[in-house]
């Protein structure tokens, strides 16, 4: 119910926006579910080494979407990110996010 709720006053993110814009995807499953498939232009990092990439990723001053196979990893990493000081999004699963922004 709160999850309906806090949907109803939480704006949507526009992805595709915010890749115009210059934000760089950041896909945080393993490599090997990486090369399964991925999106075109994204980087694997994934999701249990990404608190050592942040100061790495603040320097390049871009918006980061994160995206995973669920959803639940690209969480994580979001508010990893997040409490690093970098703009963060959670993209969900990395093909939902795909046919989002293509």
């Amino acid at each position: 119910m709160l999850g309906f709720i806090k949907k109803l006053f939480t704006p949507a993110v526009d992805f595709k926006q915010l890749i115009a814009d210059g934000a760089l995807i950041v896909d945080v499953r393993t490599p090997f579910e990486y090369k399964s498939g991925h999106i075109k232009g994204s980087v694997n990092i994934p999701v249990d080494t990404i608190k050592g990439k942040v100061g790495e990723l603040k320097q390049k001053n871009k918006t980061i979407i994160t995206c995973c196979r669920s959803g639940a990893r690209s969480g994580m990493a979001k508010s990893i990110l997040r409490n690093g000081g970098i703009e963060a999004h959670n993209g969900g699963p990395w093909n939902v996010l795909n046919a989002k922004i293509n």
